[in-house]
Order: C-alpha cells, then structure tokens, then sequence
C-alpha cells in the first residue's frame, strides 16, 4: 500500500511538471546526462575487461598495445555524446533551437573523442611497428607525427564547423586566402617533411647509425627520428638536436658503410728522422736476415740490386752509381710483411705501407690498413699495440724518430756547453 501511495504521488508531481516545462526539460536533461555517464562507465569497462581477455593470447598481443595507448578509453568516451545525441529526441518540453544547439554540442564532444581514438591508434601502431625489424633501419615517426597533424587540422575545421552550424567546405574554402600565412607559418615543418621522406627512401639514415655533423657539434649515434628534429647522443653522453632539414641541406657522415664492411682503417703516419736514414752495413745485412719477416724480402732484393749492379759494369765500382739496400726501405718492407701477418689486421682489405712528401719534421711513413673489427675500443688497443712495436723496433734499423726540443733538452745542452773549460769559450768569444 505504501509503494502504491509513494507510485502515485511521483506520478503527482511529475504531472504538475507540465505546468514548468524549463523545469521539466532541465530534469529530462539531466536524467539524460546521469544515464549516459552510467552507460559511458559501464561500457569503457566492458571494453577494457576484454581486451585484457583477449590479448592473453599470443595472437592478440597486439591488443595490449591498443589498451596501453588508451585506444579503448578514448572510444568508451564517445558512449555518452552518442547517447545525448540520439536521446535529446526524448526529452520533453525541449524546444527544436535546444535540441539542434545541444546536438551540435554533443556531435563535437564525439568527433573530438574519436579524433584523440585515432590519434592514439597511431601511437599504438608505432609502438606495434617498434617490435618488428624493419624499425631497426627505417623510423616511421615523422610520418606518424604529420598523419597526427593533419588529422588535428582536419577534426579542427570539422568541429568548429559543426559547433557554428555550417559546412566544413566554407571553412575550408577560406583556407585557401591564408596559405601563405600557412606556409610561414610550417614552413619548418614542409621542409622537415620534405627531408624525412628523401631521408628514408633514399636510406640515408636510420636509428643506431654513427654520425658525425661538426657544424652542430654532433658525433655520436642517432637515438630518435621524428618529423622535426633528429637526436643523436655524442660519445660524452650529450644530446644533439638536429632540424631534419639540416640533414638534407647540409653534409654529414655517416659510419654505417665502416660498421658493416666489419673493418675500421687505421691511418696513421711515423715521421722518420731524416738524419738517421742511411745504407745498410752488410753486417746490418746479415743480422736482419735472421728476421723471418724479411727473409724473402732481402734474398729477393739483394739478387735484383746485383743483377742491376754487375749490368753496370765498372761503372758500379763508384758508390754514387750503385744501387744498395736502406734501413727506411727495409724498415718499410718489414712493417707491411708485420701488417699482413697480423692476426688483426683485414687480410681481404687495402694493406700498404708508403712513404709520404717529407716535411720539416722529417720523412712520413704513413700506416694504412684497416682492424678485423670495428668496435671502438677494440679497434683502439689494436692500433696502439701496432704503433708500440713499431716505435720499439725502429733503433733495430738504426732509425729515429723526429722530435722537437723539448725544455729538458735545452737544459741538457746548455748544461754541456757550461761545463767546457773556460779558456776555450773565451777564445771562441774573441774569435766572433
């Protein structure tokens, strides 16, 4: 009996509510408002619910990535636009100007939450893309980026259009005046575009190359590539930005053709003393012939200066006109018969060893060969253990190398020259 009293007295008052029709309408909207919220609830966690259900299979494993870029969170936010957009029709008392205003409103809040599902669909397929192989050489991040723009542009001009009441064309036809407001205005961004295209099909760049652009301070590896810059992380641990079209308009190098030949050149030069390249003694002859790395080398050497000795005849009695063997020549000889041993040095790769133009500090013997590998630290202990034996053997050849006075050396001859007796300096001084 009380809930038939209770029934009847709500019946009561909600009749004598079409007496107050704004008062009628504002509860009908907001009953509205309150169940869509409810369904809106109750549908995001349906939707989530399953597809953590669903991605438990491996085949689906893609669908965490949806969940985890809240791809599903955006598309339950739509329920409850939906629903006021297609329950403003029952609503009493509700004018025609209320119902096409709140529409309107609600088909914005739609369009905005489909737009932001889309916009972190794409995130998710990056993050899908992220695990395959093809990431490894080529970055879809600027395409990615410039598709997330354009979409924004676009659900922009579409909802205010909506929102004002008019077609998206008159709002698009309007855009054509300010294109060269536009073009300004993204112009870094056409350019980068433009870049990140030729950057990519052209294979120019990918995420782990070495690169090095003095004019930005950059050398180290590239860590990200999105529309509009390039990061790259210097070996001291700092980062660079580059503008993408910097990339094109300007040089770098790029040290993935070193990384994959699976070698790294060694270039480097001993500048030889010039005073102390002479002829070799033939005792010298003798000794260095014990040195299995010259062995051939001599034997084969010393017939050729022979045979073209005794082709001269008497004329080879003069030393001017005889061809003899030099410590700088079988110094060279044994340091290339040293590289083609070495078990780190690339048998298949340019090997040579070869004297350069000589300079004020002394005659080049430039090292060129390049390191079985190329991992930096690796490569670097190689070439110093080279260059250790290298300085080590040279006195065997009776060779020095050049070196500028130092401090201590004039200490040492101004330290000489006091300790001659005192009568001879004077003597040398009323001489000059």
């Amino acid at each position: 009996m009380d809930i038939q009293t209770f029934w009847r007295d709500t019946l009561d008052v909600w009749g004598t509510l079409d007496q107050h029709p704004l008062l009628h309408a504002t509860l009908g909207l907001a009953v509205l408002l309150l169940i869509s919220l409810l369904l809106g609830r109750l549908v995001r966690y349906l939707m989530l619910h399953a597809a953590r259900l669903l991605a438990r299979q491996s085949a689906l494993i893609w669908l965490d990535d949806l969940r985890h870029n809240k791809v599903f969170h955006r598309l339950a936010q739509t329920t409850p636009s939906l629903i006021i957009q297609f329950g403003l029709k029952l609503v009493p008392e509700l004018s025609d100007t209320a119902q096409h205003f709140l529409g309107n409103v609600a088909l914005a809040f739609t369009l905005l939450f489909m737009t932001m599902a889309l916009s972190c669909l794409l995130d998710a397929l990056l993050d899908i893309y992220a695990r395959t192989e093809h990431a490894r050489t080529r970055s879809i991040k600027g395409y990615v980026q410039l598709a997330k723009m354009m979409l924004w542009i676009f659900a922009s001009i579409v909802i205010v259009a909506t929102l004002i009441d008019r077609s998206p064309l008159l709002l698009l036809s309007g855009l054509g005046a300010m294109s060269a407001v536009l073009l300004l205005v993204y112009k870094d961004t056409l350019l980068s575009f433009v870049a990140s295209v030729q950057l990519t099909s052209n294979d120019m760049l990918h995420v782990g190359d070495w690169i090095e652009m003095p004019q930005v301070g950059a050398d180290g590896d590239v860590v990200d590539i999105t529309l509009h810059t390039v990061k790259v992380q210097n070996f001291d641990k700092t980062i660079v930005s580059i503008p993408t079209w910097r990339l094109m308009s300007e040089s770098f190098r790029n040290y993935r053709g070193m990384q994959q030949s699976g070698g790294r050149r060694i270039k480097r030069s001993l500048f030889i003393d010039v005073a102390s390249v002479r002829f070799l003694t033939p005792e010298e002859e003798q000794r260095l012939e014990q040195v299995h790395l010259l062995a051939d080398y001599l034997a084969a050497k010393r017939q050729e200066l022979a045979d073209w000795n005794q082709a001269k005849g008497k004329l080879a009695g003069h030393s001017g006109n005889r061809r003899r063997l030099t410590n700088i020549g079988t110094f060279r000889a044994f340091t290339l018969a040293y590289l083609k041993n070495h078990p780190n040095v690339h048998p298949n790769m340019t090997c040579m060893v070869r004297q350069m133009q000589t300079s004020a500090e002394g005659v080049p013997l430039e090292i060129y060969c390049f390191t079985t590998t190329t991992v930096w630290a690796e490569y670097e202990r190689i070439q110093g253990d080279i260059f250790d034996y290298l300085l080590a053997v040279l006195p065997e050849f009776g060779l020095s190398l050049y070196q500028q006075p130092s401090g201590s050396d004039m200490r040492l001859g101004l330290a000489g020259r006091a300790a001659e007796p005192v009568p001879r300096r004077l003597e040398e001084m009323s001489e000059a």
